[in-house]
């Protein structure tokens, strides 16, 4: 069975549940809802499987906080013997308008703490990343304010329909591959 690693960007504590900075575990307890599927606490990381269209996906959340995330992802992905090409890791993206989904290959971490440190412990900026827009509504200075803000109430009432599509976008992936799914979903 073909076998496939998500990995949800985000910071573990109440105080971090509803924040722009926790996209990537909104999108991976979104697959796992859908499949009925539950996290459990396991070494590094919150852990869930499921399986979809005969592969199976090990979906993560790293308890490790956002700066030390490549430890999780390095540690399943040997541990479970996946390679990066099957790896999708979700993650908040401040270049992108609300709510629009990008898909890449590889790439710099752009200044993100978690992408970046996956490519240090992984050793390499070449694995698949979906990157979810928080938009860029802030003032100067007030960067880490605004990711590590809540939603606002408009964003909030279209913030599910947004996180369906990175569903979609990453049942996808396992599917049809990332060109395909790149085609599809980048616009």
């Amino acid at each position: 069975m073909k076998q496939f690693l998500f990995v949800g960007l985000g910071n573990i504590g109440a105080k971090y549940n509803n924040t722009r900075h926790n996209i990537g575990f909104n999108i991976a307890d979104e697959i796992a809802q859908s499949f009925d599927a539950t996290f459990t606490n396991q070494r590094l990381a919150d852990v869930a499987e499921v399986t979809y269209k005969g592969r199976r996906i090990t979906i993560i959340k790293p308890t490790t906080f956002m700066n030390l995330s490549g430890r999780a992802f390095r540690f399943y992905s040997n541990e479970l013997n996946i390679p990066i090409q099957n790896t999708l890791t979700f993650v908040d993206d401040l270049a992108l308008p609300f709510g629009k989904i990008r898909l890449k290959g590889k790439g710099s971490s752009a200044g993100h703490n978690g992408l970046q440190n996956i490519a240090d412990e992984m050793g390499t900026t070449s694995y698949p990343r979906l990157r979810f827009g928080i938009g860029d509504d802030f003032s100067r200075g007030q960067q880490v304010d605004y990711v590590l803000g809540e939603w606002n109430a408009q964003e909030q009432e279209e913030l599910a329909s947004y996180i369906l599509d990175a569903k979609k976008a990453a049942l996808s992936f396992v599917f049809h591959g990332l060109a395909n799914t790149m085609n599809e979903f980048n616009g």
